[in-house]
């Protein structure tokens, strides 16, 4: 399977990426950790109104493989969360970009998403990983 890294959204090297909103950001895991995961089975995400500290963990994703910390990309409080995929994590899967988005963030320090890699380092990145 051909991995895609859009464009629009930021990396970071633990492999989630924000993709900004306005004065928010949609956080989520990117196709490529998904793809070393497998398959997923079990998402833990924090309440809205939770702050986030970037590097810090804030919820985990179990696959059959293996179980991993979620690494916040940013600083922020969760606005939203994504309900759908705690029901259904497969959803993760099947469209990680779209409806397998994670959280909605309102980030406290807006200048943490320009030191994020841009899709074609990201890509670069991991090109090597698989």
């Amino acid at each position: 399977m051909a991995l895609s890294f859009p464009s629009d959204c930021r990396y970071a090297d633990s492999h989630e990426y924000v993709r900004p909103e306005g004065e928010r950001v949609r956080l989520g895991l990117s196709a490529f950790a998904i793809d070393q995961l497998g398959d997923i089975v079990f998402v833990e995400l924090p309440e809205v109104g939770a702050e986030l500290s970037a590097g810090r963990s804030f919820g985990s994703v179990e696959s059959v493989k293996a179980v991993e910390d979620l690494l916040a990309p940013v600083s922020g409080v969760v606005e939203a969360r994504n309900e759908s995929v705690l029901a259904n994590p497969e959803e993760l899967q099947n469209d990680p970009y779209g409806e397998g988005w994670l959280l909605l963030i309102r980030p406290s320090a807006p200048e943490q998403i320009e030191a994020l890699m841009a899709a074609d380092a990201y890509a670069a990145k991991v090109q090597g990983q698989g």
